[in-house]
């Protein structure tokens, strides 16, 4: 079973997300901001981070940097949610080191897709 790292600070989007996973059979962590996400990076292995652009404590850019600088999911494929979806808000989520960018809104089917397409299933 894929684990997924959820970092969401919106409850309905993150269970909506989550709902849309699980369904699927993946195991979905969750976290509300930043911090959380970053402690759960640091304790465990995920083959998947799906996180926010803009979230309390650390925002997702903060994140990624921080995950990419090193620690056990430092490769792992991550896909960046945003309703900033203007060209340099991408250039900013890929310069950070996220994988994929992801503009809100978007349906649960093309998110679904575009998971299975990440981990290639």
């Amino acid at each position: 079973m894929k684990r997924i790292l959820l970092a969401e600070d919106d409850e309905i989007l993150r269970m909506l997300i989550i709902d849309t996973l699980e369904e699927e059979e993946y195991q979905v962590v969750e976290a509300e901001d930043g911090q959380a996400a970053l402690e759960f990076l640091e304790q465990s292995l995920y083959d998947l981070v799906i996180i926010d652009y803009m979230m309390p404590a650390y925002s997702g850019i903060e994140v990624i940097e921080k995950v990419r600088q090193g620690g056990m999911n430092k490769t792992v494929p991550i896909l960046m949610l945003s309703a900033k979806s203007q060209l340099l808000e991408q250039e900013k989520a890929i310069g950070a080191g996220a994988d994929y960018f992801f503009a809100k809104p978007f349906s649960p089917v093309e998110l679904l897709n575009k998971v299975r397409d990440v981990l290639h299933e």
